[in-house]
């Protein structure tokens, strides 16, 4: 049996509270601004492409890329083809519109899952922050933090 040393379950500790606290607040604040749409295609870990061809960025994390092919792309890709693909979403906007290549930048929700949040939980995501669209970013990083801590995908060791 693996030992946990108190240092890393404080970490743990801390991380459950921030997403406790980050939920809570969340919950209490309604989405700024949201729409919906079914996703058609799933392009990789971290964007899909919508029934009204539009292409949505997550925000706030970064998968591994499929070209070419690093380590746990495909899982991530699949991962995400899984929470979403089919699926109707819910969009949420936090500031940006688009990105550079104009893909629409959003949180990306099935039902009360935020897929972005759940693709790092897995450890199949990193959380990256992209100033100024930051909202969930404390959340994010908990989740890593989390993921780091129990060894799940590419934290495995």
């Amino acid at each position: 049996m693996r030992m946990i040393s108190s240092r890393a379950l404080s970490v743990a500790w801390r991380s459950l509270l921030v997403l406790v606290l980050t939920f809570t607040i969340a919950g209490c604040v309604p989405f700024a601004s949201t729409s919906a749409d079914q996703v058609t295609r799933v392009i990789d870990g971290d964007t899909v492409v919508l029934g009204s061809g539009e292409r949505v960025r997550y925000i706030g994390v970064d998968t591994p890329e499929m070209d070419p092919l690093e380590p746990f792309g495909k899982q991530a890709m699949e991962a995400n083809r899984q929470l979403v693909e089919g699926k109707t979403v819910r969009l949420e906007k936090d500031v940006s519109e688009t990105d550079r290549y104009s893909r629409l930048l959003r949180y990306v929700w099935v039902d009360n899952t935020m897929v972005n949040l759940e693709l790092v939980r897995r450890g199949l995501a990193e959380a990256k922050s992209y100033p100024p669209d930051t909202r969930y970013q404390a959340l994010l990083d908990a989740a890593e933090a989390e993921a780091k801590l129990l060894g799940r995908g590419m934290w495995a060791r």
